[in-house]
């Protein structure tokens, strides 16, 4: 009977993941949307060497898999890094992020003994520093959609917490080495696979259009410090009102924070903190509270289906526009249109 290690599996659905990325996408690709498509592949790849050394013990592929690991532990850093800055990204800092691999495979043949804790570190290096970065909140993520950005912070930290998760789990392939002689490494590593698969299913939402609840209670919860509005709140506020009544802005389906920001020439940081100290809800609520506003004069006023009413008022998903709606009127679309109409349909009568 055929023998297929389960890494092997996982890399099949690894590259299901990349083909829906790249479906999903049209030709004009932004340099974060490629990033986390190499991402995507990087795990793959990692995914098959890893099924053919405990698949089948070749050993020689220990050097590639050992930096590959690495890279991708930066890789993902790098990622989610990229949705925190509204500059333009830039090759040359990214490059120095290839350092870790290069340093693991130069102590692959210097020092091979201390490989292994050098992984561990890098590892819980770029775990903490994810999970830092979660610290700013959905409204950190300035470059991400508004509409997909709460399951974009829950990538985030999904990814933080599996990259410590995976150096523990080195760890204890460490102990297992030195207590039983390596009797259960295999299947550690075997659930550390799937476990990849869980970061880069994560990281790979970034590209998908499914929406995250649990984390938007985390968004929407200010802190008490953040609740004393300014002046100059008032007036930031005031300026993204005047875009989103008078330009519609909140039409645009790829719209993010960092482009409200360009266009205000406000800091996305000022902008996410008046909303917040003003109306104590996020960005990407007060911009859906203007797309629910639409959606609502179309169900109205046209017969047209509630998938196309959310589409022309801004939402990208119906999930999306179906939860917002419930969150704004408390009420489906579908149920809303109907109450809305029974009295014209009484005033005709």
């Amino acid at each position: 009977m055929l023998f297929v290690p389960l890494p092997f599996v996982v890399s099949l659905l690894l590259l299901i993941v990349i083909v829906r990325m790249l479906s999903q996408r049209d030709e004009t690709m932004t340099f974060e949307q490629r990033l986390f498509l190499l991402l995507a592949c990087a795990y793959a790849l990692q995914s098959v060497l890893i099924g053919i050394r405990w698949g089948y013990d070749f050993r020689a592929i220990l050097p590639a898999q050992a930096m590959l690991a690495t890279f991708n532990a930066a890789l993902a850093w790098v990622c989610f890094s990229s949705l925190a800055s509204d500059s333009q990204p830039r090759l040359g800092p990214i490059a120095w992020h290839l350092l870790p691999a290069l340093i693991v495979g130069v102590m692959m043949f210097a020092w091979r003994d201390a490989v292994g804790t050098a992984i561990i570190l890098f590892f819980l290096g770029y775990g903490i520093a994810l999970l830092w970065l979660a610290r700013q909140g959905p409204n950190g993520l300035v470059t991400s959609r508004l509409d997909g950005v709460l399951r974009s912070y829950h990538s985030l930290q999904i990814t933080g917490w599996a990259l410590v998760a995976s150096a523990l789990s080195d760890v204890a392939i460490g102990f297992d080495q030195m207590r039983n002689g390596g009797a259960y490494s295999g299947a550690i590593v075997a659930a550390g696979n799937v476990l990849a698969l869980l970061i880069l299913g994560t990281a790979a939402s970034i590209a998908s259009f499914d929406t995250s609840t649990d984390c938007e209670r985390q968004e929407t919860t200010p802190s008490p410090q953040e609740r004393a509005a300014t002046e100059e709140d008032a007036e930031v506020v005031n300026a993204v009102q005047e875009l989103m009544r008078k330009k519609a802005l909140y039409k645009d389906l790829e719209l993010n924070l960092s482009r409200i920001a360009r266009k205000l020439g406000v800091p996305a940081r000022r902008i996410s903190n008046a909303i917040n100290r003003i109306h104590g809800i996020s960005v990407s609520q007060y911009v859906n509270n203007y797309r629910v506003e639409e959606a609502c004069r179309l169900l109205l006023t046209t017969d047209e289906a509630i998938t196309q009413v959310a589409f022309e008022a801004g939402f990208l998903t119906k999930s999306n526009f179906n939860r917002e709606f419930l969150r704004v009127t408390g009420k489906s679309p579908s149920s809303w249109r109907e109450q809305q109409r029974i009295p014209d349909l009484r005033e005709a009568a």
